[in-house]
């Protein structure tokens, strides 16, 4: 009825759950876990492999947001403690894998990969190449999975009947929790140039691209990219100038070919020029963010001044 009459936040708020089944473990292994759906089911199969933990489905709950953002049979997507640490939506799926995975190999050791589309046994056989500890995707062809069940300590989710809930987004915080309206949101309708330069037109789609992907990475948040692939991401600090850094340090160290003429994106205002300074030194041509920051003319002239593209969302 609150929802009927679009009453958001009601004075008492009951949330249900339906045990959906016992995790091998929590967060660690001497904390016991379960998981509930409100919706009666999640949406996913596991057809192949030991029990999940609560880690895993913290892992799989963050790569199908990801790949919910996509078109249709088009993305692949590497996620390790619940960040991305390779994305790519390259239209041929093996290239896909590939590029997400050069993002940064290292940290996608024992991750869950989650892939927009059936998995061929071509595929299949690419993917083996690496250990992840779960593979997740729309589908798997009967040879793909003789291919797979080889590898030790796999497990195979199928997620072709999960839907993305639009409903409110909860934090607990011990006896309380938080509650807001979920992000479905990436753009306004406009994109504000405010550089000299302008983007060209496969610019403004890796700009875009790299934009949707810093809405799922931890705050502080920037995201490189190149022809519709992830080439370093850094997350989850408290300093924007040190996410820059991580970003670029680790496309430099594994695809240092692309880095020349890439783009950037951040998730909130760059807050003074030191960050973007570090883009640019090593070869970003392009830079999305949402701007607002008190020093936002000093950041246009610094792009200006090195020629670079910069849009305000």
């Amino acid at each position: 009825l609150n929802n009927q009459i679009n009453i958001k936040f009601p004075e008492k708020k009951t949330i249900h759950g339906k045990l959906v089944g016992n995790l091998r473990y929590g967060e660690n292994p001497h904390q016991q876990g379960s998981i509930y759906s409100t919706n009666d089911t999640l949406g996913l199969n596991k057809i192949h492999g030991k029990d999940l933990s609560y880690n895993n489905y913290n892992d799989i709950y963050s790569a199908l947001e990801i790949l919910s953002s996509f078109k249709n049979n088009k993305g692949t997507v590497i996620v390790k403690h619940s960040n991305p640490c390779g994305v790519s939506i390259e239209k041929n799926k093996i290239k896909s894998f590939k590029n997400a995975l050069m993002c940064d190999p290292i940290s996608a050791f024992g991750g869950i990969i989650a892939i927009n589309s059936l998995v061929t046994k071509n595929l299949a056989i690419e993917l083996n190449k690496k250990f992840f500890e779960i593979i997740l995707s729309k589908g798997f062809k009967y040879d793909a999975l003789q291919v797979l069940k080889k590898r030790k300590n796999i497990v195979l989710v199928e997620c072709n009947k999960f839907i993305l809930s639009k409903d409110k987004h909860y934090h607990f915080l011990g006896n309380s929790f938080l509650t807001q309206d979920s992000n479905n949101i990436l753009f306004n309708k406009k994109l504000r140039i405010v550089t000299k330069k302008k983007p060209s037109l496969n610019q403004i789609k890796n700009l875009k691209f790299a934009f949707s992907i810093c809405k799922f990475v931890k705050s502080n948040a920037i995201v490189l990219v190149n022809d519709k692939s992830t080439i370093g991401i850094g997350s989850g600090q408290p300093s924007r100038l040190d996410s820059c850094k991580i970003a670029a340090s680790k496309a430099l160290k594994f695809v240092p070919e692309k880095i020349i003429n890439s783009v950037a994106a951040s998730d909130a205002f760059f807050p003074f020029p030191d960050g973007i300074r570090e883009l640019i030194k090593v070869g970003v041509r392009a830079i999305i963010q949402p701007g607002g920051s008190v020093n936002d003319k000093k950041l246009i002239e610094v792009a200006n001044k090195a020629g670079i593209v910069m849009i305000f969302t």
